[in-house]
């Protein structure tokens, strides 16, 4: 008798949770990955004459140089291959693999862009950069070299979207939050306005820069990615 009431409760806590999360009672959830389509290091420099957007990394953090040691990351997906139109987002997590580099425990926030940028060829595998090329997203620029940031580093919102605390080499995820799935929702609905997230962190530590890899990384499975969980409406369903 035990048993059944333990068992009872159990079942009844599941029901309760899932009301919670507004998740119709027997409605799974499906789910959607998705690799980055965009991706880029954002390199501090008075000029914008450093740039990093096709390298194998991703540099969040500070670096140990007196000046111009600050590194951002901008990474942006598309939707709308992989998530069905109709479709019912409930939770969502992005998936960064870190490198060997320093492990020092730090905190990474995420932050919703402002503005489009592009990806551009200029290639480094340090954090160091390269010079910027045409095209290329720097400090600066959002298009190398006419278009620019409203705000030099990167034009974002300030609320914090998602944070986790990443220390050494290993695979980390940024966990589903309110804010962080309000953003992928308004790029469902609003395609042109996805511009994607900046990722920071470190910056008040010199030597606290972070290296993940980034979707140039050649292991497919090291490249940053985008987890959804959705449902589909009663009448989307088969």
């Amino acid at each position: 008798m035990i048993g059944m009431e333990f068992t009872s409760l159990l079942r009844g806590t599941a029901i309760a949770g899932l009301l919670l999360t507004g998740i119709p009672v027997g409605v799974s959830a499906e789910t959607a990955t998705i690799e980055a389509t965009a991706d880029a290091t954002l390199i501090e420099d008075d000029l914008g004459l450093l740039a990093n957007g096709s390298g194998p990394a991703l540099f969040i953090g500070r670096t140990g140089q007196a000046n111009g040691g600050i590194r951002r990351a901008a990474v942006r997906f598309d939707l709308s291959e992989t998530l069905p139109a109709k479709a019912i987002i409930e939770r969502v997590f992005l998936n960064l693999r870190l490198t060997p580099s320093n492990e020092q425990s730090t905190r990474v926030t995420v932050h919703r862009l402002l503005q489009g940028w592009s990806e551009g060829s200029a290639f480094s595998s340090g954090g160091a950069g390269a010079p910027s090329d045409y095209g290329d997203t720097t400090w600066l620029h959002t298009h190398y070299d006419y278009q620019f940031w409203a705000i030099a580093g990167g034009h974002y919102v300030k609320r914090v979207s998602a944070e986790a605390w990443v220390g050494p080499e290993d695979f980390y995820t940024w966990q589903s939050s309110p804010p962080l799935v309000a953003d992928v929702r308004s790029w469902q609905h609003a395609p042109h306005r996805n511009f994607g997230w900046i990722m920071i962190g470190g910056e008040e530590n010199a030597q606290s820069v972070k290296r993940f890899n980034s979707r140039e990384s050649s292991v497919a499975e090291f490249r940053p990615t985008l987890t959804i969980e959705y449902r589909m409406p009663e009448n989307q369903r088969n």
